[in-house]
């Protein structure tokens, strides 16, 4: 599939592809630096008959008795691998295409993996990058943040960090400074990560009306939109159609948690990552390749990336089993405290019972199963270069953006 400014390609198994680039460029991966909310448990845990009877059961026990509701809103998660971990995984994995390789850390709201990454020996192809949560109106917004300027990444993280604890508008920077400041520095890329998830879980008509509303006040200082490997095809090819009407390329982001390397990648024959960056800002191109882990049904890879998370890890030491990476503050006066810090040695048999089944569900060999019901607009096609763009989903945003912007 071609548009005008970007390229998509299928990897087929065993091809490499020296002769079609130089380098690989995978962005948006999480370590363990990432704090991942929790707030999603209540709503998804509902969804699901068997799960939901037993957690509603075991908040109800822990209600009576403490006399206090189960808080989600502050609680978080962190992915199992370190910075170094999840560097060598993507490494390894261009490096078999026949690839030198670009590796951007994007935690959530934190720099502190990506600067240990990128003071690290071997890992100078590793920008400084995060994140960034954006709140905007009732809900809120990722962007990719990728290749801080040494010198004031601190600083710059640190000002991000605030506006999204404090998002005031009589606060000082504007959210509009601040997307400012980032696209004057030449060399850093702006991503609006998987811009159609419903992450604030609002409902999608009222997530796409707020994606309007953002993209028509802050999008001419978005250099690109991301094709993202844990999103489904219908939902990354309306992402494709942004990026369309918004007169952006696309790039690609794999958003990994656990332990697999990202299922989609960039292609580039830059000789270093800001060469790439000048080619997605100011050509305004890009090439993207799909993995052939992508084809796999999206619901067995999540299962796979549950499993992962949820796995003990003895290499780890104090973060080897799941309890020690998921936090709670359960109003004793501690604050944020580990689930292994809380009095439980295994947890909830329910729980471990999960643990078991979302390993099995996720064994890419049942993948076959997961096919069979999932949408056949969820499944990438055969032949990509038979897809199109749905060229006037997005349309009405064509335009509206100032023609002096500069990207």
């Amino acid at each position: 599939m071609t548009s005008r400014r970007t390229r998509l390609h299928l990897l087929q198994k065993d091809r490499f592809l020296r002769a079609d680039a130089k380098v690989g460029i995978s962005l948006h991966c999480h370590t363990h630096h990432s704090k991942e909310d929790l707030d999603f448990i209540p709503f998804y845990a509902n969804q699901i008959p068997i799960i939901s009877r037993c957690f509603n059961k075991e908040v109800s026990k822990y209600e009576k008795r403490e006399g206090r509701i189960v808080d989600f809103k502050t609680a978080y998660w962190s992915p199992p691998l370190t910075p170094a971990a999840v560097f060598e995984n993507e490494r390894a994995q261009i490096a078999y295409l026949g690839l030198d390789a670009f590796v951007s850390i994007t935690d959530h709201d934190s720099i502190a993996g990506s600067l240990k990454l990128n003071s690290s020996d071997g890992c100078a192809r590793s920008p400084i990058s995060v994140e960034w949560t954006v709140p905007f109106e009732n809900g809120f917004f990722h962007c990719g943040v990728h290749n801080l300027p040494a010198d004031r990444a601190s600083q710059t993280a640190m000002l991000l960090r605030e506006f999204t604890d404090s998002p005031n508008p009589g606060v000082k920077p504007s959210l509009e400074e601040l997307f400012e400041m980032l696209h004057r520095q030449k060399d850093v890329l702006i991503v609006l990560n998987h811009p159609l998830w419903d992450i604030e879980m609002i409902g999608q008509a009222e997530h796409e009306k707020l994606l309007s509303n953002f993209v028509g006040s802050y999008g001419r200082w978005l250099h690109a939109v991301e094709v993202n490997g844990f999103r489904s095809w219908s939902e990354n090819k309306a992402a494709m159609d942004l990026a369309e009407s918004m007169g952006v390329p696309l790039v690609a982001g794999g958003d990994r948690h656990g332990c697999d390397p990202n299922t989609v990648i960039n292609i580039s024959r830059s000789a270093n990552f800001e060469e790439f960056i000048d080619d997605v800002r100011t050509l305004k191109v890009n090439e993207i390749v799909f993995m052939p882990e992508y084809r796999r049904p999206l619901a067995s890879r999540q299962l796979r990336a549950f499993s992962q998370i949820l796995t003990e890890y003895p290499e780890l030491g104090q973060r080897a089993k799941w309890m020690q990476r998921v936090f709670f503050d359960i109003g004793d006066g501690n604050g944020l405290q580990a689930v292994a810090d809380l009095g439980l040695v295994q947890g909830p048999l329910w729980i471990r019972g999960a643990i078991r089944t979302l390993g099995i569900l996720g064994n890419p060999r049942l993948a076959v199963l997961f096919r069979f019901v999932s949408r056949q607009a969820d499944r990438l096609p055969e032949k990509i270069d038979n897809s199109a763009f749905q060229s006037s989903r997005f349309e009405y945003l064509a335009g509206r953006f100032p023609s002096e912007s500069v990207h």
